[in-house]
């Protein structure tokens, strides 16, 4: 497991909760610091759980109080890494949004009475050691979904109904604000870098490789050889913001891990969920966000045969939402209108599938971590030559791939 900062100390601890609570005489009587997950859980920050007894300074506070708390800060990789994801600029990101942009988004909802909480508060935020202090969300009863086993069609409703009000929500802050979220456009695939195309295009190359070993999918091996050149530049254009369509602040990555779930104790049932982790959010389609999340997490055959009610469970929700809080910028798509947006940002489910839900699914804790999932060097070419040796990925892969074929997705030329 990736060990705590060595910074993160009882002393900081206590800064943190005096600037919450607003006092200055607070005194930590108890601490415990432990890793929150382990090799391959989570590649987009060290998560690290604090366990914390306190005392207050007012008299009418004297009994001890226990706070439980999660502490999120950047990965402490190798120069190269840092350097290849400095243009992304996630951790600043994150704590604007936390700071700056959820809040807003709670209170619009809360204008149409809807205070269904979709999202954790931060109590402190550091930009100095890039760190977001959160409370622990697992006191509360929430818990993350198995990454692993997938997720069904209950546990799939509750994620589409808080993300479509986020998703609308976001769209008329941008409205009402002229424009203030439109600034966020350094998502996956962006203008400025391309400093994942070791991730992206490797994990393209590998499938191929994998593909061109089995005589029946050879052919579409090569298809994937041909189109890495061209990988990052329709990436690029598919996240691009189309003008006329309701384009939203999308969460950027929507999948099993960044979503935390409580459950019925009697029945097991999922009934409520929390959206997480907001690094890799920008303004651009919310279709990209559905995309992404039903092929990466859902169960087998949801994610195969079903998606198309659930992109109509999504739409409802998203529609409704924006008419209540009265937005005008673009046209409100109809459920057809918002099928054929759905169609034009298809690229991203064909990328979803072959390259990210290998690395999302991986049982293998071998070479697993952000170096080798970045970089293209002999280590990293390894990390994900195995994780086509997955048997489930094998199975997907053999089952999709034809689909994103006759979609024309794995052509070269895929000019909008």
């Amino acid at each position: 497991m990736a060990a705590a900062p060595e910074w993160l100390t009882h002393k900081y601890i206590e800064h943190a909760l005096r600037s919450h609570y607003k006092d200055d005489d607070l005194t930590i009587t108890r601490l415990q610091i432990n890793p929150a997950l382990g090799p391959g859980e989570n590649y987009g920050g060290v998560l690290t759980r604090v366990r914390v007894n306190f005392k207050l300074s007012s008299p009418k506070e004297e009994k001890e109080q226990l706070q439980n708390l999660i502490v999120k800060t950047e990965i402490d990789d190798d120069e190269l890494t840092q350097e290849l994801m400095a243009p992304y600029d996630i951790y600043n990101r994150e704590m604007t949004i936390y700071q700056e942009v959820l809040p807003k988004l709670r209170d619009l909802l809360m204008e149409i009475g809807d205070t269904e909480k979709i999202f954790p508060t931060a109590i402190f935020v550091d930009r100095e050691r890039m760190a977001i202090i959160f409370e622990d969300l697992s006191v509360a009863g929430y818990v993350m979904a198995d990454r692993v086993r997938r997720l069904n069609e209950e546990h799939t409703h509750l994620i589409l109904r808080k993300l479509a009000k986020f998703h609308a929500a976001s769209a008329v802050l941008n409205e009402r604000e002229k424009g203030s979220l439109e600034g966020y456009d350094r998502g996956f695939f962006n203008k400025y870098t391309n400093a994942y195309s070791g991730y992206f295009v490797g994990g393209l190359l590998a499938a191929a490789r994998w593909m061109s070993k089995v005589p029946k999918l050879a052919h579409y091996g090569e298809k994937l050889f041909a189109l890495a050149p061209h990988y990052m530049d329709i990436g690029r254009e598919c996240f691009e913001p189309t003008a006329g369509h309701v384009n939203v602040l999308a969460h950027g990555d929507v999948w099993t891990n960044n979503v935390m779930f409580k459950y019925d104790q009697l029945t097991g049932r999922p009934v409520d969920v929390l959206l997480i982790d907001f690094q890799y959010s920008f303004w651009g389609s919310p279709c990209i966000d559905l995309h992404h999340f039903f092929n990466t997490s859902l169960k087998e055959p949801l994610r195969r045969d079903q998606q198309n009610g659930l992109f109509q469970f999504y739409h409802s929700i998203f529609s409704e939402t924006l008419k209540k809080l009265d937005y005008s910028q673009n046209p409100i798509p109809s459920l057809h209108q918002f099928k054929q947006q759905v169609e034009q940002k298809r690229f991203f489910a064909m990328h979803s599938t072959v390259v990210v839900q290998p690395v999302m699914i991986s049982q293998d804790p071998t070479d697993a971590c952000f170096n080798a999932l970045m970089n293209d060097d002999e280590r990293g070419i390894r990390f994900k030559n195995r994780l086509y040796t997955n048997p489930i990925v094998q199975q997907n892969l053999q089952a999709l791939v034809p689909f994103f074929d006759r979609k024309g997705l794995l052509e070269v030329d895929q000019t909008c």
